[in-house]
């Protein structure tokens, strides 16, 4: 059965590193931060956007952690990144190294195929 086409949503992997300024902080003083100066703004300010965060630092030197960013949509997407770039999160707190950007099993829904890299055992 060919896949249901409609509009997936945006998901974004943003590799990111730790700065000095957060490495700083004790780490209830880094959530205290995260807590005041970022999730409000993203909250107060955008709609649709769903996140989940990941450690990587003792796996990685070139990336410390990886945020991932589910969006209904490329506007919303868009919307959030505008927000982070405007707190401390973004070059004061973070280093963002790369934003991977993609929708899931793009490929079956360009060509109307079922996904054969989904897999649950």
């Amino acid at each position: 059965m060919p896949a249901e086409r409609s509009t997936p949503p945006v998901t974004a992997f943003m590799l990111i590193k730790t700065m000095p300024e957060w490495l700083a902080m004790t780490p209830q003083e880094r959530v205290s931060a995260f807590a005041t100066e970022v999730v409000p703004a993203v909250k107060a300010k955008t709609t649709g956007v769903r996140s989940r965060f990941y450690d990587t630092e003792f796996y990685s030197t070139r990336v410390t952690d990886v945020w991932v960013w589910e969006a209904d949509d490329h506007d919303a997407y868009q919307l959030l990144i505008d927000v982070l770039r405007e707190t401390p999160f973004w070059d004061r707190y973070f280093t963002v190294v790369d934003l991977l950007v993609g929708t899931e099993n793009g490929y079956a829904r360009t060509y109307g195929l079922e996904p054969v890299t989904t897999i649950v055992t």
